[in-house]
């Protein structure tokens, strides 16, 4: 029997993609999503193993995104960050349903689906973005991440309310998420501060983390819901246990090499996997405009707030905002199993969120990067 190639392949898609960021010095998930594409364009196809990593990674990345927000800064700028996400989401979700449902002709199922994957910005990318430039430190940075975090909790709450059908395993997921997010600190940090565990080669702190992230993507599958809103309520949590504490700080930065040299890739690169380059093609014309509609309404919601509330860098700090992939691509998903979304739809949908990924984030860390002089924080 032939080895199975796959694996080899996609280490060294990961690799290559590295080295590029480091080259070119753009961010590495975009390197990880174009290399998907090309590799899927060859032929090659995510495996099982391949997409429940990629899952996991979005997960993890939700989690560390969460770890990196301010909790003071969001509580001193909530009413304008609140209005600037608020819009954030507004805007793209009534211009994907309108220009889907009265342009395209599409049925109004496959409408709303559009509308809400392209209301999100991307957890995932815009984590690896300010991450890798060290600006998830700075005031800009944590202002990106405190109002990306509020638009998807709107993304995602419109897609709990207007398609999935709550069962029994959906409130066991939400009362037993709940439950343990209300003791989650002080457990959590029993547990890591222990003197027995701690900087240990085994580990156990990380591992801990992930299980119950691991618990968290169980529980929700269960429900027929989504783990994301409470990986990054887990993450806040966290977050401010690491940061007050000093003995805990190196557990996020093992916990964010661990993750980034295996895992969270996976989740890019699966991503660029599943687009249909035919299907795009065939359908470029439009492809081109809903690519423009989501970007011109994301620009319209965000930009002119972020400039009166925040303006410092407004242009970077807009463009971060308007990418897209992690939960639209979980809403597109959902979409194509639900029979919402034929394969067509869903490849160019795909594809719109790939390119709001790359395109926006190329252009913010290539012509419009941030202040050098700018504290961090």
């Amino acid at each position: 029997m032939e080895p199975d190639k796959i694996p080899l392949i996609a280490g060294g898609l990961i690799l290559a993609a590295s080295l590029l960021s480091l080259r070119l010095g753009v961010s590495v998930a975009i390197f990880e999503v174009l290399l998907g594409v090309g590799a899927g364009a060859l032929g090659l196809g995510a495996e099982n193993w391949m997409t429940y990593i990629a899952g996991f990674g979005g997960i993890v990345l939700t989690f560390l995104s969460g770890a990196e927000v301010d909790v003071k800064l969001l509580k001193e700028n909530f009413r304008q960050a609140s209005t600037l996400a608020l819009f954030s989401f507004l805007a793209p979700f009534a211009a994907g349903y309108a220009f889907c449902r009265y342009a395209a002709g599409w049925s109004p199922t496959a409408s709303l689906i559009t509308g809400v994957a392209l209301s999100e910005t991307s957890l995932a990318v815009v984590y690896s973005a300010l991450s890798e430039t060290d600006l998830g430190r700075t005031v800009t940075g944590k202002v990106v991440m405190v109002c990306t975090f509020l638009t998807n909790t709107l993304t995602a709450l419109a897609l709990s309310v207007l398609f999935l059908r709550p069962n029994l395993y959906t409130l066991i997921f939400l009362a037993v998420s709940g439950a343990f997010l209300l003791f989650a600190g002080r457990f959590s940090m029993g547990f890591i501060r222990d003197p027995r565990l701690a900087g240990k080669v085994a580990e156990p702190e990380i591992k801990y983390i992930f299980f119950v992230l691991l618990g968290f993507v169980y529980l929700a599958e269960l429900g027929d819901s989504q783990a994301i809103l409470p990986a990054f309520l887990f993450g806040l949590v966290m977050g401010k246990h690491f940061k007050e504490a000093r003995s805990t700080a190196g557990i996020k930065k093992r916990l964010r090499t661990t993750a980034y040299a295996f895992i969270t890739p996976f989740f890019f690169i699966v991503a660029g996997l599943r687009v249909s380059l035919p299907a795009l093609w065939g359908a470029a014309g439009l492809f081109a405009a809903l690519f423009a509609v989501k970007q011109a309404a994301k620009f319209t919601g965000v930009y002119f707030l972020m400039k009166r509330y925040f303006p410092r860098d407004v242009m970077h700090s807009t463009l971060l905002m308007s990418t897209g992939l992690t939960f639209g691509l979980m809403a597109v998903l959902f979409g194509l199993r639900a029979g919402y979304l034929d394969q067509e739809q869903y490849s160019l949908l795909t594809g719109v969120l790939i390119a709001s990924a790359v395109i926006p984030t190329f252009v913010a860390q290539r012509w419009f990067p941030p202040l050098e002089e700018e504290d961090i924080v």
